[in-house]
């Protein structure tokens, strides 16, 4: 007949300035690998997993409130368990060479924050933010349009209005799906500052012909 060898795990939660008391804690347990096998914590701090198989595990006290170090627990034909510091995401292999006493000492090391609390208006930061800087743009040059316009001579005031109403009519054109509209109207505006300059040369030479005359 073979006996399976087990083994009583005990451990002892020692208090400190974050968790004073077994009542601040709270429902608290010590577990096994997310639970396979636990024990329960009284007042003292002291808790027992009973009857641990011979394995590898990973001691978790899980509280409600507080954080506590995660330890490996070697369960061996040895007379105690081996006890190792544990960091989740770590492999298990190989194991670590530091070895910490037995029977396990715990202590809580934080307490677990549930509520954040609502961040303050800031001026500033609204102002930093990127759209918030074209929307306030925007309404400047809206309301900056009119004085603008109304200081231009009346030659750039026309061209200005010119200008609009070509991009108008070429936007209109894209918009209602006549594209070869808005393309011949694209082509006619890039070629009216060419056809102009010629004839501002033939304006000088014909000015220099009537001086020529006049001599």
């Amino acid at each position: 007949i073979a006996v399976a060898f087990t083994f009583d795990i005990t451990g002892k939660i020692t208090w400190n300035d974050a968790c004073p008391d077994a009542s601040t804690l709270g429902q608290a347990k010590a577990s096994l690998n997310e639970g396979i096998l636990t024990g329960s914590i009284n007042q003292n701090g002291d808790f027992t997993i009973p009857d641990v198989p011979q394995g590898t595990y990973i001691l978790t006290i899980i509280s409600h409130d507080y954080f506590f170090d995660q330890l490996r627990i070697d369960v061996t034909n040895s007379s105690s368990p081996e006890v190792r510091p544990y960091v989740a995401g770590t492999p298990m292999d190989p194991p670590s060479s530091i070895f910490l006493p037995y029977p396990i000492i715990l202590t809580p090391r934080e307490k677990y924050i549930y509520f954040v609390p609502p961040e303050r208006f800031n001026l500033a930061g609204m102002l930093a933010n990127p759209m918030m800087l074209l929307m306030v743009g925007g309404g400047i040059m809206m309301l900056a349009m009119p004085y603008l316009i109304k200081n231009l001579d009346p030659e750039a005031l026309e061209e200005l209005k010119e200008q609009q109403g070509k991009m108008g009519s070429i936007q209109n054109a894209f918009q209602s799906g006549d594209f070869k509209a808005g393309l011949s109207s694209i082509m006619a505006a890039a070629d009216q500052p060419a056809q102009a300059t010629p004839n501002k040369g033939g304006s000088s030479v014909k000015a220099r012909g009537n001086k020529k005359a006049k001599r």
